[in-house]
């Protein structure tokens, strides 16, 4: 067999190729919550100039950056299943997908009390400091978080408009996607409520936030809107283990990360008493750590130690590397060329090992 050393009718090295396919697509992906979003908002400046401000929190959250993890795996699930990059509707999908994760974001920092989110303050605190500097009636902190439920809300709304110019086929995944993040996000807070020392549970919250949410249901929704159920399976183990790695590079970002490159407080997981996976797989290993978080009145400096010493970081690098391994060896027989299967690791290298 010949090997293909550049892409048909381009001249280009395959992956410098693909690379700029997804990033052309993922450009048109930006356009369209652009435009999408802007005419929203001339729509309802001719109702109220406050019928804007929702719409305008939204705009804010959305230009202020962002990985577009999960719009980038729907791309390269359609692309990697012979799917057509003209296609508008893989990028009404990608779209859609984005939006729904913002409403995630700004619901997700209400159930935290985070502050910040990409670099900027919160939804919450903007409208709260907003209601206490004007000397509105009633409680800032209530108003705050009733705009922010708001906002989160119309995102949702607007993430299922979008969708709904998508091929048909994907939306049986995208139903079961917006349905897991939103029980794994009550099996997270509940977790945290009940200060649950459950390793097992912090992995299911793991799979279902993360492995499915972020790459295995994206993935899929891709493929299926190329016409390729058959992928699924593969994509459903890649993504399940490749989630799995992302996950605990969140919580390892969490617990010793720099906030000026991650844009969120550092340690707000352990503020919170959230069963992260990171915790639950160090509870699993050391029996030192299941006592300090189980006995209570704990700082974050103090299990940020208790982490460092019994040497945690260096064995989760460790799983991360078997993890990433795994989730590509599952692409191994995949029916892709190999080309995206290629694209497919690459994205789980940069996903599993970034700084941000």
């Amino acid at each position: 067999m010949t090997e293909v050393t550049s892409w048909p009718g381009t001249g280009q090295e395959p992956a410098a190729c693909v690379r700029s396919i997804t990033d052309d697509l993922l450009q048109r992906v930006e356009q369209r919550l652009s435009s999408f979003l802007s005419a929203e908002r001339a729509r309802y400046a001719e109702v109220d100039e406050r019928a804007v401000v929702a719409v305008d929190a939204l705009s804010d959250l959305v230009a202020a950056g962002g990985k577009r993890i999960r719009p980038a795996f729907c791309i390269t699930g359609h692309l990697a299943a012979g799917g057509d990059p003209g296609d508008p509707g893989i990028v009404a999908a990608a779209a859609g997908l984005e939006m729904l994760h913002v409403s995630a974001l700004v619901h997700d920092d209400v159930l935290d009390d985070s502050g910040r989110r990409r670099g900027k303050p919160t939804v919450h605190t903007v409208f709260s400091q907003r209601h206490q500097s004007r000397g509105w009636q009633g409680e800032s902190r209530r108003f705050g978080e009733g705009v922010a439920i708001l906002v989160g809300d119309l995102a949702l709304v607007y993430s299922d408009e979008l969708v709904s110019q998508a091929p048909p086929a994907l939306l049986a995944q995208w139903h079961r996607l917006r349905s897991d993040v939103t029980i794994g996000q009550y099996l997270d807070i509940a977790a945290a409520a009940e200060f649950s020392v459950d390793p097992r549970l912090s992995r299911l919250i793991a799979l279902i936030k993360t492995g499915r949410y972020t790459i295995h249901r994206p993935l899929v929704m891709g493929a299926s809107a190329a016409g390729r159920p058959d992928l699924a399976a593969a994509f459903a183990a890649y993504g399940e283990a490749v989630g799995e790695a992302f996950q605990l590079r969140d919580d390892l970002l969490d617990a010793f990360g720099d906030a000026a490159q991650t844009g969120k407080p550092a340690g707000l997981d352990f503020r919170r008493h959230k069963m992260t996976l990171l915790l639950g797989w160090a509870m699993q290993r050391d029996e030192r750590i299941r006592c300090l978080i189980t006995q209570g009145g704990h700082s974050p400096d103090e299990v940020r130690r208790r982490l460092l010493d019994t040497g945690v970081p260096e064995h989760v690098e460790k799983h991360i590397a078997g993890l990433v391994e795994r989730g590509c060896a599952a692409l191994a027989d995949a029916p892709v060329a190999p080309v995206w299967r290629h694209e497919l690791t690459d994205m789980a290298v940069r996903g599993a090992y970034r700084n941000t």
